[in-house]
């Protein structure tokens, strides 16, 4: 089993899709507005998808599945992770506002994939935890009102981590990067410490703001930045499970 890593792939069709009839394609907010690398970007993820990925694998997705606003309006997004290989393991992102219920949300997922909210998968010898997370203390547009959501994300951080045993690797996927710009050592790193993680993955960086990526290791600890246009729209190869 190879795990692969792609996040923020933000689907918004309106009809199910036919791969084989992309020009019949319909979209309710066509990403190509935040630039033309992004024009048809759910195409480039099918092939580059098939083209990396097998039955066997796992796929981390550290959240912005979609934009819809309501799970029934995310139907068709769902339908379309359904059409690709791997089984899927995901965390909602701050533009997931579908995700509300998460009895009803597992209820509405494709065969092929899975979520986590304060709990974990096990994979072989393979952990994988996580939570959204949030804006890290310390960032230069922190408010007072996100320290009640970053703490309520430790706590689901913690809640995930715990319960593990008997594994070789324990791998966390959050939407967030875990620290602030200046990679500062907070309570979410420390935590990874206690539990001995062995990868993040992470997503919400786009365009310029992935110069505030973290280092590839630090603490101990290897980092991946899979936003979906940072990995030019390509499930990457964190580690073989």
């Amino acid at each position: 089993m190879k795990v692969f890593a792609i996040g923020d792939v933000h689907l918004s069709f309106n009809s199910p899709v036919d791969p084989r009839r992309w020009d019949n394609v319909k979209t309710s907010k066509p990403m190509d507005i935040f630039g033309e690398l992004w024009y048809e970007h759910y195409r480039k993820i099918y092939d580059n998808w098939l083209s990396v990925v097998s039955a066997a694998d796992l796929v981390l997705m550290p959240g912005d599945f979609s934009w819809a606003m309501k799970l029934g309006e995310a139907r068709y997004d769902l339908e379309f992770l359904g059409l690709l290989p791997g089984t899927i393991v995901g965390v909602a992102g701050n533009h997931d506002y579908w995700w509300q219920s998460l009895s009803q949300v597992r209820a509405a997922l494709p065969a092929n994939m899975r979520v986590i909210q304060n709990d974990h998968l096990v994979f072989g010898s393979l952990a994988v935890c996580g939570s959204r997370g949030w804006n890290s203390p310390g960032e230069a547009h922190y408010k007072e009102e996100d320290q009640k959501i970053y703490r309520r994300e430790l706590l689901r951080m913690e809640n995930s981590l715990k319960g593990v045993e008997g594994v070789r690797k324990i791998i966390v996927i959050t939407h967030f990067m875990p620290t602030n710009e200046q990679h500062e050592k907070n309570d979410l790193i420390d935590l990874f410490l206690r539990y001995g993680v062995d990868s993040v993955v992470y997503g919400h960086l786009h365009a310029d703001a992935a110069r505030w990526k973290l280092p590839e290791r630090a603490w101990g600890i290897n980092f991946h930045l899979v936003s979906a246009d940072y990995v030019n729209f390509t499930p990457v190869e964190i580690m073989q499970g």
